[in-house]
């Protein structure tokens, strides 16, 4: 859904069993899942992290921090159930401006109508999403999921990194301008509510598990933590590490380049997909990574992407995705891997609200 992970990532995802939350039986089946795999190789959410973020490490004071703490460890899913919201009136209506949930179901169905039918707009949002918050790691003072993409102007997306993000950006600025009069929606959570919107309408991807009330930041980000689509998968993983993500996880995100077309990795090829069904969040990116040539003239294939693939410590869970029955294992994996992305930085999670009713149903 952009120019790839990485140029789209750079350059060039503890409740008790007597209650019921959304995804519990999806939840049920990772666990089973986990429980009965061999190894992070079986291509299941095993290998997956369980760290903690933000205020979550010395606190988990709150019933949403108790729900986020609980996606992020793995015991509850970051794949949504099928449970949709209804705005209870018209946009500024008393009735609208009563209820969080309203505005926000008015944005979402902005962003599904542009974005329908896995659009080029919806492939820079899911980038978008990965470049606000991947600026943060372990031993960054500040940056991650918090608008600054936007809301720094050029300082941030004039980096080379974010090349062709300009377009996107000014459209959800346009979002966060328009509904801003009506219970001022924060950029951070536009950005990744856009991210999963534009996920979820793309044929085949996972309704992630979406929350609200980040705290917006104009600073640019912290350079140089976003990678390269040539690096090693050694740098990829210590990378993805210092960001809290396993090396499972890396794999799981790098998935995202099914719906992508590369512009700037190769201009000669500029436009070319990285698998071969562009318009489908599936799993065939993961099939001919392996066997198409990085020289091939229909499909562009990473250098990163291929030394990920054929690397001893993450081949194994690329080939469980690759194989028979991936595309739901991969699925899993990449909303919990997208959940962790979307709330990097954050520092705020015990305040959030959930927001996940009003995203489209899978397509």
């Amino acid at each position: 859904m952009k120019p790839s992970l990485v140029v789209t990532l750079a350059l060039c995802h503890v409740p008790s069993s007597t209650l019921a939350y959304p995804g519990m039986a999806e939840t049920l089946a990772d666990i089973q899942a986990r429980t009965q795999a061999g190894g992070s190789g079986s291509g299941t959410l095993e290998g997956r992290s369980t760290d903690l973020l933000g205020d979550l490490l010395s606190s988990v004071a709150t019933a949403i921090g108790t729900t986020i703490a609980g996606i992020l460890k793995g015991t509850a899913s970051a794949v949504a159930d099928a449970v949709t919201y209804k705005a209870p009136g018209a946009l500024g209506s008393d009735a609208c401006n009563k209820d969080k949930l309203c505005v926000w179901k008015y944005i979402s169905d902005d962003l599904a109508s542009s974005f329908n039918g896995c659009s080029d707009l919806a492939r820079a949002a899911i980038r978008l999403g990965f470049h606000d918050a991947a600026t943060w790691d372990k031993s960054s003072p500040y940056g991650g999921a918090d608008g600054s993409i936007v809301l720094s102007g050029n300082a941030e997306l004039g980096r080379l990194e974010n090349r062709g993000l300009s377009p996107v950006a000014a459209f959800e600025k346009s979002i966060y301008d328009k509904y801003s009069p009506y219970g001022k929606p924060g950029m951070a959570d536009i950005i990744q509510l856009a991210a999963n919107v534009a996920t979820v309408v793309c044929p085949g991807g996972p309704r992630i598990r979406t929350f609200a009330g980040r705290k917006d930041d104009s600073r640019a980000g912290p350079t140089g933590k976003l990678p390269s689509p040539v690096q090693s998968a050694e740098a990829l993983i210590a990378l993805f590490q210092a960001k809290t993500f396993t090396a499972s996880d890396l794999v799981a995100l790098l998935g995202a380049h099914s719906t992508s077309r590369q512009q700037f990795f190769d201009p000669s090829r500029a436009g070319l997909p990285q698998d071969s069904t562009p318009q489908t969040w599936d799993t065939r990116y993961y099939q001919e990574t392996l066997s198409v040539p990085l020289d091939s003239r229909s499909i562009v294939v990473f250098p990163s992407d291929k030394n990920i693939a054929t690397y001893q410590e993450t081949k194994g869970t690329w080939n469980g995705f690759a194989g028979v029955g991936g595309q739901g294992r991969w699925a899993r994996a990449y909303a919990s891997a997208y959940f962790r992305m979307s709330m990097l930085g954050v520092t705020n999670m015990n305040n959030l609200y959930d927001i996940t009713r009003v995203l489209p149903l899978p397509r």
